[in-house]
């Protein structure tokens, strides 16, 4: 239970922290391009390589701070992140195909997803 409250915490400062960061880069570069979303995939990739390297590396922690911060931070800052470090890691491991079926299987059936959606919600 305890765990989850710290997932929860780290979960409720990285949409925060995701929200903020997409403003602020909106304001400071308006525009039709989304900036921001932009920039918060590519600093949360980084801030999860970043982290995850040194929880294996250089820090020693409880398997409750990782997953605080791993879990609930960085998967409330951006999911982005995640699906970067596990499409990486099949190809770290050689499993080239599972990586391709990852990787395009989530940009494709994501986005039929999302027209479904939309078309779903016309009906509704």
């Amino acid at each position: 239970m305890e765990k989850l409250l710290w997932i929860g915490l780290g979960g409720g400062l990285g949409a925060l922290s995701r929200y903020g960061l997409a403003g602020l880069v909106h304001r400071l570069y308006p525009g039709s391009f989304p900036l921001g979303t932009f920039v918060v995939n590519v600093a949360g990739c980084l801030a999860f390589g970043l982290v995850w390297g040194l929880f294996d590396v250089r820090l020693v922690v409880t398997p409750t701070v990782r997953a605080a911060v791993l879990v609930g931070f960085m998967g409330a800052f951006t999911t982005f992140s995640t699906y970067a470090f596990e499409g990486a890691d099949l190809l770290r491991q050689g499993q080239w195909a599972w990586a391709l079926a990852y990787l395009g299987g989530q940009n494709l059936l994501g986005l039929a997803g999302l027209a479904l959606g939309l078309a779903a919600a016309r009906f509704v």
